[in-house]
């Protein structure tokens, strides 16, 4: 047998009985759970290699176990015990994302055989989501926090598409790293991968980089100019900081996502593209929308698919790792031996808020390997910004309240209005990371802890683009 575990969820207690009997007998570990909420809650902490649910169980049914299940665990196969009456359902299971569905009643045999394809299946699951893994890592980005782990799942899920994706991100997560991982692995990875960031190119230059230009279109072009659509054709444009792009160049741009085609400044002959759009910002474009600095429909666009990019205080267990990787990078750079950090100065760095999230770590490890005086760096070779700021030494004798209390009666005083809609959400954001961060990433305790059931904790994230 090629994997380990199967996990058998069934209200009925004597399909528990047989199937557990039958495993056994075919040397299969399997657990067995009388109700679905059980092996959800089961799930954040272990994972079996393959599920096999009963479709008609009080509270939360086959169905919805599957989409649960396809949602945060999508390498484990799936198999739908159902009577023949629910035929229909199961047919609709397998299109769904059973793996396949197993009639009641059932033949032993049958049951066996079909939970060894599975397995199988799943055995092929693993290997290829290692190599995926392994992969976006070659790639240069590092992480083994819950977090990115999400961020490697979605990019292995979209390796076979050429669909828009939005990635948001605080500033130094690495979004460009993102992107270009999800170029180099779709199927546009021989093809040109193009980044252009918006908040670098003055206003007035916009058009003509994306565009291109006409000979004598305005002083200055002396030739023709291909843009940055054009040298994508038939690869990926990488639009990072696409919030600060201006109100009518997002209005040519979304011309060009519907029609394909666009015209050089100046130019009279549309020219026909084929360019997979990779979008990234630090900004909240939902707000931006609201305020009418970004167009809803260009946003709806864009957000076919949304990557989150944690920020490196999100992840504080990569910072050893991202530490060495940096180190050893920068040693290579200036021809010298690398540095390592002693246990004190890593443990401070660990603590650190680092606002500058990844970028600014890889500039201190840099800044470290050429200033530090000794083969191990200590607390004392660090640079003031990092040894001085350290946050958790901040401390306040007044109550959370009262400072809220003050903050809005400044704000109230000052004449904003709907404080609400500002406070709540950032609210909830906080809340649920601190609730993710206490458990390691897993949903189902987190909700737990927020005294929210799962659905809730996840429709919030979704809401609040987290």
């Amino acid at each position: 047998m090629i994997a380990e575990q199967v996990w058998v969820v069934d209200d009925d207690s004597s399909i528990r009985w047989v199937l557990e009997k039958a495993f056994s007998g075919a040397n299969v570990s399997c657990a067995t759970f009388d109700n679905a909420n059980d092996l959800l809650i089961a799930l954040d902490s272990a994972q079996p290699d393959v599920i096999i649910s009963d479709i008609r169980m009080p509270n939360i049914d086959g169905m919805t176990l599957l989409k649960d299940i396809n949602e945060h665990h999508p390498n484990i196969p799936v198999i739908i015990m159902t009577a023949h009456s629910d035929l229909d359902s199961a047919v609709n299971a397998y299109q769904g994302g059973a793996f396949e569905y197993l009639p009641k009643p059932f033949d032993i045999d049958d049951a066996l055989s079909l939970t060894k394809r599975a397995l199988t299946q799943a055995y092929e699951n693993k290997a290829k989501t290692k190599q995926e893994s392994s992969n976006i890592a070659s790639v240069g980005i590092i992480g083994e926090a819950p977090a990115m782990q999400e961020v490697f799942r979605a990019i292995g899920r979209l390796s076979r598409s050429s669909i828009s994706v939005l990635i948001n991100g605080e500033s130094g997560t690495g979004k460009e790293l993102v992107a270009h991982a999800l170029h180099m692995h779709s199927p546009r990875s021989k093809q040109p991968f193009i980044p252009l960031n918006m908040a670098a190119i003055p206003k007035d230059l916009i058009e003509s980089e994306l565009f291109g230009h006409e000979k004598g279109a305005f002083t200055g072009a002396t030739t023709v100019r291909q843009g940055r659509f054009e040298q994508a054709h038939n690869g990926t444009l990488f639009l990072d900081e696409i919030g600060d792009m201006p109100l009518d160049i997002q209005t040519r741009l979304l011309r060009v996502l519907a029609d394909g085609q666009f015209y050089r400044v100046g130019g009279h002959s549309p020219i026909k593209v084929d360019v997979r759009i990779l979008a990234a910002t630090h900004q909240n474009l939902v707000d931006k929308v609201k305020a009418g600095q970004f167009r809803e429909d260009l946003f709806h666009r864009l957000n076919v698919i949304r990557i989150h990019i944690p920020s490196l205080r999100e992840r504080k267990e990569d910072i050893a790792q991202l530490c060495q990787h940096f180190l050893k990078n920068a040693a290579k750079e200036l021809s010298v031996e690398s540095k390592i950090l002693d246990n004190k100065t890593l443990a401070h760095l660990c603590q650190y808020d680092w606002p500058g999230n990844v970028r600014q770590l890889e500039n201190i490890c840099r800044y470290l390997t050429v200033m530090a005086s000794g083969q191990e760096i200590h607390l004392e070779d660090l640079p003031e910004e990092v040894s001085k700021n350290n946050f958790h030494s901040e401390q306040t004798t007044q109550s959370w309240q009262t400072q809220l209390q003050q903050w809005a009666m400044a704000k109230l005083n000052s004449g904003e209005s709907a404080l609400l809609n500002t406070v709540q959400p950032e609210f909830e954001k906080i809340m649920i990371q601190c609730a993710l961060n206490s458990t390691q990433g897993h949903k189902q305790e987190a909700a737990k802890k927020l005294g929210w059931g799962r659905n809730t904790l996840t429709r919030k994230m979704k809401e609040l683009g987290m």
